[in-house]
């Protein structure tokens, strides 16, 4: 069993900054695929950014160029950084961790909202 706790999230002004941290109880497997989702609200979630196994990271269209997913296996960690914030970045947003194609694990979310 993998526990997932997110942390950073809060309230940023437009065109800010903000690092989210995902903490994992248990070991991260390079197998394991990351990923960070959010749900804005009234809306479904959806993906934001992922990093697979072999180093391959995706990113939503709508991030591209602004946030970037990293994972640290040895302090058993992934983090994403975000920049240039929009008001339609604030959500919600999630860690999930994906084993062997089959384990699914969430974290319990942390908010992010944008507004001057």
């Amino acid at each position: 069993q993998v526990q997932l706790v997110e942390s950073g999230g809060g309230l940023v002004q437009p065109g800010g900054s903000l690092r989210l941290s995902c903490a994992a109880s248990g070991i991260i497997f390079s197998s394991d695929v990351m990923g960070w989702y959010r749900q804005p609200p009234g809306k479904d979630r959806e993906l934001v950014a992922r990093s697979g196994s072999g180093g391959s990271i995706n990113y939503a269209d709508n991030v591209k160029g602004r946030f970037t997913i990293s994972r640290d296996n040895a302090k058993n960690t992934v983090y994403l950084q975000m920049n240039s914030l929009k008001p339609e970045d604030t959500a919600v947003y999630y860690c999930k961790l994906l084993r062997n194609s089959i384990r699914i694990y969430w974290g319990q979310g942390t908010q992010v909202t944008v507004s001057s």
